[in-house]
């Protein structure tokens, strides 16, 4: 295996990672896998992740010409185009991280991480988020993003690399007990 640590640079690869995606909704996996292995939740589009991509480079995972993970950038703008996630951002406007609102802090999100199926547990998770300090932690000081709490493997993964948790929410809407996680740059 050699796969790099890169930033998506054409629409094929962006037509990838959205397959990538899909393949990892919980809708297209057993409840076993989404179990063991993770899942994702939001749904993007061709359309959104070029924009995001224009915005900051969005962070892939490569072995050869196949993207096999991902973590996509998702700045505080693009809070209304995804609907799905208006709601976790308005909550961000009102949480505070030591002594201060998350708002006043330069932040993104994290749009959703996922590494491939054959590809897990080989490091990619680590690479994608070493990447995305590389690449923007001149440019924010924190990356946030929420987990389902259901999602061990995830925030297992996310608390290793970094983040810790800052607030614990049941959303009502999709009912879920979600757990939002910080990991300062800074730091």
């Amino acid at each position: 295996m050699s796969v790099i640590f890169t930033t998506v640079s054409t629409d094929d690869e962006i037509w990838q990672l959205l397959d990538l995606q899909q393949k990892n909704l919980p809708r297209n996996i057993s409840e076993e896998v989404a179990n063991d292995q993770g899942f994702v939740t939001v749904v993007h589009n061709f359309d959104l992740l070029s924009r995001m991509n224009a915005a900051y480079p969005q962070i892939i995972a490569k072995d050869g010409d196949k993207v096999v993970g991902y973590a996509l950038v998702m700045p505080e703008s693009f809070r209304n185009d995804v609907p799905v996630l208006t709601a976790m951002f308005t909550m961000l406007d009102e949480l505070e991280y030591e002594g201060k609102l998350v708002k006043d802090y330069r932040y993104y999100a994290m749009g959703q991480i996922c590494v491939a199926e054959g590809y897990r547990g080989q490091g990619l998770f680590d690479g994608l988020y070493a990447k995305h300090k590389t690449e923007l932690s001149d440019k924010f000081d924190l990356c946030i993003t929420e987990i389902a709490k259901r999602n061990t493997r995830s925030l297992a993964a996310h608390k290793r690399v970094g983040f810790e948790i800052i607030h614990e929410y049941f959303d009502t809407t999709h009912p879920e007990l979600w757990e939002v996680v910080l990991w300062d740059f800074r730091k």
